[in-house]
């Protein structure tokens, strides 16, 4: 069984088709279709149901499914960490981020770390929440990121910090004439919300925030990141929901946070990491999460005047 092996099951697996797959690898169908054929016979089981029709997985493709990204993506890391250390770095932190974490404390975070241990590269990468917990127990990640701290057996979840649900409004929009917006105000106008997909934990935050209504909301796009819901916001295009921090430092003149009229738990990211002792490296890393602290948010930053955030209203 060789690399190329995997991949090209993988590149077959992910889109059910040949002749797709072999363009996506940018090789021809018969070599494809003959490597296939050869990791069959190796693993001494039938992978694809093949007809003039169709492709599918069989069950035995399907738990090979399971384990292929996962060694490949091992791998990868093996290669990165040898590439750090021809570089200069004497160790690794591979940092998993689901729900769209807020870039000012992360900023915040990698200065610290910048700072106190520059001989400590650390790798970023974007992944669905499920992802992520799946790769922490199977050690593709040290830590990571989320606002969602129901992660079942064999991950332990740290509250990081915690943010504020602000309401992203459209310049010259009529609900600038409240201070805070209810939730019946709110859900007159059409939403755009986070995809659970994406950003399951912020998701099922913004879920329970709208039970509290009885009114079913008209959720008109749901995105995947909170750029793209502000730049539907600022075109009018809809309403959005989102953490205060994120819109620390922009410059969008488009869209106006506003508070809900509504008491609320804070909005809280969770540090996940496998349960167990810690090494060093991570256990510093903790520490210096839990020493940041939640920075202050700049009423100019968000588009209203200092008087915006009162408890009463029009």
């Amino acid at each position: 069984m060789e690399l190329r092996h995997l991949r090209y099951f993988l590149a077959v697996a992910e889109e059910l088709h040949f002749a797709r797959a072999a363009e996506k690898l940018h090789i021809e169908q018969s070599p494809l279709s003959r490597a296939i054929k050869e990791l069959e016979e190796d693993l001494g089981v039938v992978l694809f149901v093949r007809t003039t029709r169709s492709t599918r997985l069989t069950h035995a493709g399907k738990l090979f499914l399971e384990h292929v990204p996962r060694v490949l993506t091992a791998l990868q890391q093996a290669r990165d960490s040898v590439q750090a250390a021809a570089n200069g770095f004497h160790g690794q932190l591979r940092v998993a981020l689901s729900d769209g974490i807020s870039p000012v404390r992360l900023s915040e975070l990698l200065a610290l770390c910048r700072q106190d241990e520059p001989e400590i590269e650390i790798r970023f990468f974007e992944v669905p929440l499920s992802q992520q917990i799946k790769g922490l127990r199977d050690d593709l990640y040290d830590v990571g990121f989320a606002q969602l701290d129901e992660v079942g057996d064999g991950v332990a979840a740290v509250p990081a910090w915690s943010d504020t649900l602000m309401v992203a409004v459209p310049a010259r929009h009529p609900l600038l004439a409240h201070k805070r917006i209810s939730l019946e105000e709110l859900l007159r106008y059409p939403l755009v919300l986070c995809d659970p997909q994406a950003c399951e934990g912020h998701a099922k935050y913004i879920d329970r925030v709208l039970r509290h209504a009885d009114t079913e909301p008209l959720v008109v796009e749901r995105v995947a990141s909170s750029e793209l819901m502000m730049a539907l916001v600022s075109a009018g295009f809809a309403l959005g929901l989102v953490g205060a921090a994120h819109m620390v430092g922009s410059h969008d003149q488009g869209v106006v946070l506003r508070p809900l009229a509504l008491q609320l738990p804070p909005l809280m990211t969770y540090l996940l990491h496998a349960q167990g002792e810690p090494s060093d490296a991570l256990m510093r890393f903790i520490e210096r999460v839990q020493a940041l602290e939640s920075p202050e948010v700049p009423l100019s930053t968000l588009g209203q005047e200092p008087d915006s955030l009162e408890t009463d209203t029009p």
